[in-house]
């Protein structure tokens, strides 16, 4: 039996005593978690600091490096986080559809677990605690396999984890690590399917198309962020330089950070001196179309392939668009249904924006960085879906259950 058949093994085992776990039980266990990962938030950040020392040593970028960091105040936003979750109501034996036949048969939907839940994730160490936390609320044990930059950081914040779980009673194998991180454990991951009952890739677009092509379990694909911003030719351009610096500059490695920038021809002229200009000077390169590289000194030509991309960094795409037809066009061609914005005055545009471009988050006025769980009110999140069978958008607790149907008669037959 290898090691990670074993992991599945386990974690089917405690998913089981798990599902019958009480709210109260539940939210002991989360409260216990939260506090462990601050009375020992300092053993987690010298385990990062092993981390960060060998990213540095292998020349990752500053953007990816943010990712990966913590220190004390990180560490206690992940126990924060952790905490929030008890203040939610439990997602799991709730009554969602209740009716009785002609025929005397009773019939009930409830919520339920899904069982076990894989997440196979990147250079974010705090994925391990959210992660964990969200399927320990939802009833489902959890198979954590993390990338190796982070290795360390999340070997001792699973070390801790499990060691609090414990302590209130619950077993500590629902909380699971892979500590092989090859390749060949994510694939191997991929295709558990008699322990495993959903799979979430959380990364870049090479290992969500890994897991989307060869996984023999479900999965729920958490896609990229190449997100969008048009500024239609009524646009506010004050409020429309605040939206696309924060959503570049704020923090631009996660996934709900500004990719692309489209600006109506009628203002481009005054807009894009404003905007760009502002995003210069906190260090970020603009690779625009022909006018706008005619119009700003600074910006360098855009290739097809740059309105693809999700850079992650300090860069962004810029073009210059004629209406908000072509906008929704570009968006549609280009992006990766995330989140996108316009920014403008005119309600039919705003209304046109929102229902014909097809994201898990469409916005009027308002930054794409708002594209999480916590800000939309829903608590801490495991990813956020793009695609639209299950769950689209931020993926709290509701949409990691199931349901099934209780059916009860008295002797019926058919």
């Amino acid at each position: 039996m290898n090691s990670l058949t074993n992991l599945g093994i386990k974690a089917k085992e405690a998913s089981l005593s798990l599902a019958m776990a009480s709210s109260e039980l539940k939210n002991k266990a989360l409260t216990a978690i939260a506090a462990a990962l601050k009375e020992n938030s300092s053993d987690i950040v010298a385990a990062n600091a092993s981390d960060i020392k060998a990213a540095e040593e292998k020349g990752m970028s500053k953007a990816l490096l943010d990712r990966l960091s913590l220190d004390e105040k990180r560490v206690f936003a992940m126990a924060d986080g952790v905490s929030a979750l008890c203040e939610l109501p439990d997602p799991v034996g709730n009554i969602l559809d209740e009716y009785t036949r002609p025929n005397g048969i009773k019939i009930t939907k409830v919520s339920v677990p899904m069982g076990v839940i894989a997440i196979i994730y990147e250079a974010r160490p705090n994925v391990t605690s959210d992660a964990a936390a969200i399927a320990l609320k939802a009833g489902s044990a959890v198979i954590l396999r993390g990338g190796k930059e982070a290795f360390n950081s999340n070997l001792k914040t699973v070390e801790i984890m499990r060691r609090a779980v414990s302590e209130v009673g619950l077993p500590a194998d629902l909380i699971q690590l892979v500590t092989d991180t090859s390749r060949k454990s994510a694939t191997d991951l991929m295709t558990l399917k008699d322990y495993v009952d959903v799979l979430i890739p959380r990364g870049g677009a090479g290992l969500i198309k890994a897991a989307v092509e060869n996984s023999t379990v479900p999965v729920i694909e958490t896609g990229t962020g190449n997100c969008h911003a048009f500024v239609d030719e009524t646009a506010d351009i004050e409020m429309a330089s605040d939206i696309v610096f924060n959503g570049k500059v704020q923090r631009p490695s996660v996934c709900n950070a500004l990719e692309s920038l489209l600006v109506h021809e009628k203002i481009y002229e005054k807009a894009l001196p404003e905007i760009c200009g502002r995003l210069k000077t906190a260090g970020v390169e603009i690779r625009g179309c022909e006018k706008t590289c005619a119009l700003l000194p600074y910006a360098i030509p855009a290739t097809e392939e740059d309105f693809f991309t999700e850079f992650l960094g300090y860069t962004i795409s810029v073009k210059v668009v004629s209406d908000v037809y072509e906008a929704v066009k570009h968006i549609g061609i280009h992006s990766t249904h995330h989140s996108e914005v316009i920014i403008t005055e005119n309600g039919d545009n705003a209304k046109y924006f929102t229902s014909a471009v097809d994201s898990a988050a469409v916005y009027v006025n308002a930054s794409t960085r708002f594209t999480d769980g916590g800000e939309f009110g829903l608590g801490a999140e495991i990813g956020i879906s793009t695609q639209k069978l299950h769950a689209r958008g931020p993926m709290g607790l509701r949409e990691l259950t199931s349901y099934k149907y209780i059916i009860s008669g008295n002797g019926q037959i058919r």
